[in-house]
């Protein structure tokens, strides 16, 4: 394979997840071809998050635009072209978008993940994986690109933050004490955990001596459950839900010690920072999106409701199914995510090197 690489195109929308995870893998694909123009198409909700990248030019697809997005990113293209194009999302919409981008080597995912009419708009594909994690199907395609795999088992992000939002989270999560920030919603209120059982956790953790700060978007299911925790709380939390933006939010969850989410974004987002995350997973199996270098520390009832519903264990079904249920989430325990917060301040030694005290 040449490793003439003049110019690269990836196109990868959303989500705050998968374009966290997908950071890592560009990032490692610009340390091989440093002198190739990566251009990234992306989302404008995490362009906000990324758009300061070093590196790299970014194309804002706003899919809220509909039509005139689409017609102003064909004028875009026109007279552009590039050697690889990276086509790192089967959605139709993403699919759909690819026609307008013209390159010689048109990349994307095998067979097994191919879907929505993905494999025609590819020329060739990344090495099939049966059991691959979200961030690993993003580093195949750095693989095609010549990086080592051996770049994988130190995945990196450089996501700057500015002085003013590192200022933020300064004055937020003050020095002195340890900071447990929760993450309590996802974007589907399914795959939320109940909001009395946060509350238990966090006044666990106040006893423990943390600091709580709940955090989140501004969607009112998240607005409404971080009331909900607030309320339910004995000891004072500080809920800074809505209240950020991405890149503020980025630098909470640098500073925090200890993340607690569901399956959503911003559980990705601490994972880039190094911040252990405590996941909660019920619908989606956590060995596929789970935080990456924190899956060891995930609280997972997935696997016993996958074979509740489909009498199979997961290695027989596709990698990707998921298990639905209002109820699904209610299985996780309190008692269970308690013991996984201490189990990570053990491993951290947070009891005796940040708050004095010893676990009981």
């Amino acid at each position: 394979m040449s490793n003439a690489i003049d110019s690269i195109c990836v196109l990868r929308l959303s989500a705050i997840g998968d374009v966290c995870n997908a950071v890592s893998a560009v990032q490692a694909i610009q340390a091989q071809h440093p002198a190739a123009k990566i251009t990234w198409v992306i989302g404008a909700i995490e362009h906000t998050l990324l758009a300061d990248l070093p590196g790299i030019e970014f194309i804002v697809f706003d899919k809220k635009r509909g039509k005139q997005a689409e017609k102003e990113f064909k004028a875009i293209m026109k007279t552009r072209r590039f050697d690889v194009l990276l086509l790192m999302q089967v959605a139709l919409r993403a699919n759909l978008l690819s026609r307008h981008i013209k390159a010689r080597r048109r990349i994307g995912f095998d067979h097994a993940r191919s879907k929505e009419l993905h494999s025609l708009f590819i020329n060739e594909r990344i090495a099939p994986r049966r059991h691959a994690h979200v961030l690993e199907g993003f580093y195949d395609f750095a693989l095609n690109l010549g990086v080592h795999k051996e770049v994988m088992r130190k995945p990196c992000w450089n996501i700057p933050l500015s002085e003013s939002d590192t200022q933020f989270a300064t004055q937020a999560l003050t020095g002195g004490q340890s900071h447990l920030v929760i993450v309590p919603a996802a974007s589907n209120p399914e795959r939320n955990w109940l909001a009395e059982r946060y509350a238990l956790v966090a006044d666990h953790a106040n006893r423990l001596g943390f600091h709580v700060t709940l955090c989140g978007g501004p969607g009112q299911n998240e607005l409404d459950l971080a009331q909900s925790i607030e309320a339910e709380c004995a000891f004072p939390t500080t809920n800074l839900v809505g209240k950020t933006t991405l890149k503020q939010m980025l630098a909470l969850l640098r500073r925090a010690s200890v993340v607690i989410a569901p399956d959503t974004g911003p559980a990705h987002m601490a994972v880039s920072q190094h911040t252990p995350v405590i996941g909660l997973y019920g619908h989606s199996n956590p060995e596929r999106t789970g935080p990456y270098l924190y899956q060891h520390y995930v609280v997972d009832v997935y696997h016993q409701f996958l074979k509740q519903q489909t009498g199979k264990h997961v290695d027989a079904l596709p990698w990707g199914k998921r298990v639905k249920g209002q109820h699904v989430m209610a299985a996780i325990t309190t008692d269970a995510v308690i013991r996984m917060l201490e189990r990570v301040c053990s491993d951290l030694e947070l009891f005796e090197a940040r708050s004095g005290l010893t676990r009981k």
